[in-house]
């Protein structure tokens, strides 16, 4: 090859290099950012992170009950919780007419509340017991299990459909997670009992699969039922879950305690936390998914090793500050790019999708599927009426194929 034809090769492979940073730099340039920082990835955000800090509230209120007071009951504060949300939710259901009517939904589902009431207490309590037996290193670790059965559940039952982005966000969630723990080890806080560690992980596993029932099934009753109907059972079949099993597991207990002001302030404490989560995370339940809002959850723990860096003297390692960043970038990653549901019946009547950024999505499809709409849009009932509601479900399919 000549020196000339060298000089050439060599200049349109820095042409195609240049070419190649134009492109992009240009489309960085006119990337819609706004599309993904919206203002409702943002409520988002801030709801779940509201969730993790009402769960750190949960926690150092039994910290100080257990450490300071020396009181281990987790079923007498469960009960205290469903009794609020019996005492709300479930007489409000008394006043409501039609199907929405208690008589009416124990009529026809009362066996599917009794499953869920169930699953609630007993993952409550197992969490609780895995502390007798194993360390707080695996609990933290095994806790996070939660989310690819949370994940499976709702691919088979809420037809909802992920992306590589979706795994990757939940991998890098989990590595945040990894830090914390990492942090924990570090600072020697790698606390709780090794008397029975398999059963105690067990417990744990238990636990999250619990959870993860409870939580798909809540995601679908606030979709496609209501908010108060889903708090009302709940709050119905917990009460006399937990209470049977208080009278049976925990009345010596609670026939022994020295009750003072400082105890009752720290158990309504944690009864207010507690009712005001289960009453806000169907909430943030309806505008994202199960998946999503347990994923903001795991900043709960760094929440509450901030608060015992000052109430507890815990040591301060610079991994929380990076754990906290990765878990929220991660959440970040996993809201930004919609969850399709092709299934009608599973959706949110919001949208149709289990998050709020399948909004900005549809969006950018409408020139895919404007062929769909037309067609649709021509098609009319026997009255002569459009059907918006075959067209919808169109743009929905021909998403979810592209």
């Amino acid at each position: 090859m000549t020196d000339t034809e060298q000089e050439k090769s060599s200049r349109m492979s820095l042409d195609q290099r240049e070419t190649l940073c134009g492109k992009v730099s240009r489309q960085l340039r006119h990337f819609k950012w706004r599309d993904i920082f919206t203002w409702q990835l943002l409520k988002t955000l801030l709801m779940g992170q509201g969730l993790s800090a009402l769960i750190c509230g949960t926690a150092v209120t039994s910290q100080f009950l257990a450490s300071v007071y020396h009181l281990d009951l987790p079923m007498l504060q469960s009960f205290i919780n469903y009794i609020l949300l019996f005492l709300s939710y479930t007489i409000a259901l008394l006043f409501r007419t039609g199907d929405g009517n208690i008589l009416q939904i124990l009529k026809k589902k009362w066996w599917k509340y009794i499953l869920l009431g169930l699953a609630d207490v007993e993952a409550n309590y197992a969490v609780v017991k895995a502390y007798q037996y194993t360390t707080l290193t695996s609990v933290q670790l095994l806790d996070c299990f939660i989310i690819p059965v949370l994940m499976v559940l709702s691919w088979f039952f809420l037809k909802a459909r992920y992306r590589i982005i979706h795994y990757v966000a939940v991998c890098v969630c989990l590595a945040g997670v990894g830090a914390m723990v990492g942090a924990d080890l570090l600072a020697g806080r790698d606390q709780g009992s090794t008397s029975n560690i398999l059963l105690g992980d067990g417990l744990v596993i238990l636990s999250a699969t619990l959870y993860a029932v409870s939580n798909v099934c809540q995601e679908y009753t606030v979709k496609n039922q209501s908010r108060v109907e889903f708090l009302g059972m709940l709050g119905l079949f917990g009460t006399l879950i937990s209470g049977i099993q208080l009278a049976a597991l925990e009345h010596v207990q609670l026939a022994s305690i020295q009750w003072t002001w400082q105890i009752a302030v720290l158990l309504s404490g944690f009864a207010l936390c507690m009712y005001t989560l289960y009453s806000c995370m169907p909430v943030v339940m309806k505008l994202t998914s199960a998946t999503a809002v347990n994923l903001s959850l795991l900043t709960a723990d760094l929440f509450s090793l901030f608060c015992g860096l000052f109430l507890f003297q815990y040591p301060f390692s610079g991994l929380y500050i990076v754990s906290l960043v990765v878990i929220i970038v991660g959440f970040i990653m996993f809201n930004a790019v919609p969850t399709p549901n092709p299934s009608p019946e599973s959706v949110s009547g919001d949208g149709g999708y289990d998050n709020q950024a399948a909004e900005f999505d549809e969006e950018g499809r409408v020139d895919v599927s404007s062929e769909h709409q037309e067609k649709e849009k021509g098609e009319t009932d026997s009255r002569g009426r459009k059907q918006p509601s075959e067209n919808r479900e169109c743009v929905v399919i021909s998403s979810a194929e592209l």
